[in-house]
């Protein structure tokens, strides 16, 4: 469906779950993937994330997938602001470091956003902030950034099967619970939401910035 041959494409996260099946379809794609996740790789390191995107010849495009929720936790502040470091500073500070070469290549970036961006999470305040943050940090850079050639969007994942949503997975009580609520009644899969991240790192969307799409069956609209 794309090709982008002669392409770079970073993720993020791209070790496990949502990234790996985002940093799969790009090198199905013809892309040089380059998919970086713990324990090889921190998103809260300064000097780490500097070094990974100064090795690289080209970066046409940044997907960051890195993210990590701690259930009940978040209401520990040091807990809180680790979640924070992780999932909002961490996707900024790739970002910046990626800026240069993304304005190159002419290049775009894709933020995983949530469908908690747009709901609030009891048991889990942190991720819940930063993924609204995410949000808004994906309109601001996609107005900061536009005049250089960078477009910077996101995608906002509904419950999707995953290793961070595996306890809730195997709860049959929870399960059920979160499944009513989704008018489709089941589990994404993480391969489903990879069609978008191309389409949005390719030259038919060329004319989109700082959009945050659902891809949640339907939970945003009930």
């Amino acid at each position: 469906m794309f090709d982008f041959s002669g392409k770079t494409a970073v993720v993020t996260g791209g070790t496990s779950g949502i990234g790996a099946a985002i940093a799969a379809a790009f090198e199905k794609a013809g892309a040089k993937t380059v998919a970086v996740g713990l324990p090889d790789f921190d998103v809260t390191d300064d000097a780490a994330v500097e070094e990974l995107f100064v090795g690289l010849d080209r970066v046409d495009f940044l997907v960051n997938a890195a993210g990590v929720i701690r259930r009940d936790a978040e209401f520990e502040i040091p807990v809180f602001e680790q979640v924070l470091d992780i999932n909002l500073t961490g996707a900024m500070r790739c970002c910046v470091a990626a800026k240069p070469k993304l304005a190159t290549a002419g290049g775009a970036i894709v933020n995983i956003a949530s469908m908690l961006t747009f709901f609030g999470g009891p048991r889990v305040p942190a991720y819940a902030a930063s993924k609204g943050a995410i949000a808004q940090l994906t309109r601001s850079l996609a107005v900061a950034w536009a005049a250089e050639g960078i477009r910077v969007n996101a995608i906002a994942p509904g419950w999707i099967a995953t290793p961070l949503t595996q306890s809730l997975q195997e709860d049959p009580a929870r399960s059920a619970a979160l499944l009513g609520r989704t008018p489709m009644g089941r589990w994404g899969k993480p391969e489903e939401l990879a069609p978008l991240v191309l389409f949005l790192c390719s030259e038919s969307a060329s004319f989109m910035t700082g959009a945050v799409i659902p891809i949640d069956g339907g939970y945003s609209a009930a």
